[in-house]
């Protein structure tokens, strides 16, 4: 058995053209693999094909050409094994209003074939914080509950693979840290778990590798650290003692500003200027140093700096 949850090679999608576009491209060979108990980041935006990945993994979208393995299943030899190994968290909801939690658990592992004895509604229920409501219509739960409960229809046939497509797009801070516990518990009971997201906060404190998609490619795929380290820019912040009203003649490749609350930053190239060439410039100007903070780049500078020029 491979030690990836999902294996893909030279996946390619094109939509066919019709009467008021022509055929579109949506995915043009994309390789990926993604390791077995791994929480993975798929990024890109609008329109990269993220959603188009998503749907043939979950057997919505048939591919043009590739191949495409999920648990050590083919799709083409094996769909029913390859589709029962995964749940899908999808982006909108698509609940029956007049369905209770309880009954859209059941009808949904009645879909996939799960025995009734073997039924884990209840413990579901519990797993998503819906046990009160567990009886109550669809149509009256709040946005964050139809939320949850999208979580626990994907987790009905206890999959070893779990998508989570947008999970936290529009909801509030308690509910976005509810089911980011959820998953971390999910993940450390084993479960691979893929994410996509906006909140690049959100990928860069969860996930142990990403993968970036634009206009159809593979654009860069690395652990999120090493992903971090790709930005040689950084930016040091010195609070003077004393207001200083002008900045310092700097060294080459250096820029710097005067901050609406005092502060002097700094912004260089850390492979080609040592910050403490920047700090005694500083001092020989005669600035009086209280603190140094160092400003580190983030996950969304990484993003831009990959997409915005492709």
């Amino acid at each position: 058995m491979s030690d990836n949850a999902i294996e893909i090679s030279g996946l390619r999608k094109t939509y066919a053209a019709t009467g008021r576009s022509a055929a579109k491209d949506a995915l043009k060979g994309i390789d990926l693999t993604i390791p077995r108990g791994s929480i993975f980041g798929l990024l890109g935006p609008n329109g990269a094909g993220k959603s188009t990945l998503i749907n043939i993994l979950a057997g919505l979208v048939l591919k043009t050409e590739g191949t495409v393995k999920i648990w050590g299943f083919d799709q083409d030899v094996n769909a029913r094994q390859s589709r029962a190994s995964i749940g899908i968290m999808p982006q909108e909801p698509n609940l029956d209003p007049f369905f209770t939690p309880r009954g859209s658990l059941d009808v949904q592992a009645g879909l996939y074939g799960v025995p009734r004895s073997q039924r884990r509604t209840d413990e579901i229920l519990d797993l998503i914080g819906l046990s009160d409501k567990a009886d109550a219509y669809a149509r009256s739960l709040s946005g964050g509950m139809r939320r949850r409960l999208l979580l626990g229809k994907a987790l009905v046939h206890s999959p070893q693979i779990l998508v989570l497509d947008e999970p936290t797009a529009g909801v509030d801070i308690e509910l976005r840290n509810l089911l980011w516990q959820n998953v971390r518990q999910l993940n450390e009971q084993g479960m691979t778990i893929i994410l996509t997201t906006h909140y690049l906060e959100e990928a860069e404190a969860m996930c142990d590798e990403i993968a970036i998609i634009n206009h159809g490619e593979m654009i860069v795929r690395d652990t999120t650290a090493n992903l971090l380290g790709t930005l040689d820019q950084k930016t040091l912040v010195i609070t003077p003692d004393a207001d200083h009203p002008d900045l310092p003649a700097l060294p080459d490749g250096v820029t710097g500003e005067k901050r609406a609350n005092g502060t002097l930053a700094f912004t260089y190239q850390s492979s080609k200027t040592p910050a403490g060439q920047i700090i005694d410039t500083v001092r020989n100007a005669g600035v009086t140093i209280r603190d140094v903070t160092s400003e580190q780049p983030d996950l969304e500078d990484v993003f831009l700096s990959l997409t915005s020029s492709r």
